[in-house]
């Protein structure tokens, strides 16, 4: 598979906003282990080997074990992951396939128990950058690095 095309030279002032809204998310309320963890599984749910390729080495990087990283493409069925991770699992897959699962109300409320307002809303925001950057790296093929 070849790259279609450098979405970075191609519109840089567009890149500009998805990098700045991607800047914001280093400064939410969310623990940065849990969000490379769900940027890991948003990304595996998109089918972006790209950015599944990125966030597991900024995952190893800030400290998270192999062993619950290949373990976040099934981590309904492992006991690796806390509940506070677990819902934001659940959030970020009911989120991130939007117009299949309308967001049903039994994850937002698993949601909410462990999470507070502000959590939640910028929990969905993180969500929608690494979303925004699958969609850019799928649909133009960027591979990951050799």
């Amino acid at each position: 598979m070849e790259p279609r095309l450098d979405y970075y030279t191609a519109s840089p002032e567009a890149l500009k906003a998805i990098l700045a809204l991607e800047a914001a998310t280093f400064d939410l309320s969310i623990e940065k282990p849990l969000l490379e963890l769900v940027k890991v599984r948003v990304s595996q749910v998109n089918n972006c080997a790209f950015c599944a390729d990125m966030h597991a080495l900024e995952a190893r990087r800030s400290g998270e074990s192999e062993r619950r990283l290949y373990a976040v493409a099934v981590w309904r069925d492992s006991p690796f992951f806390t509940e506070r991770e677990r819902a934001a699992l659940a959030w970020c897959e009911a989120v991130t396939l939007l117009s299949q699962s309308n967001v049903p109300d039994e994850v937002y409320q698993q949601l909410r128990s462990q999470f507070d307002e502000r959590e939640a809303v910028d929990l969905t925001v993180a969500i929608s950058a690494i979303n925004c950057w699958n969609r850019l790296a799928v649909s133009f093929r960027q591979l990951p690095a050799l």
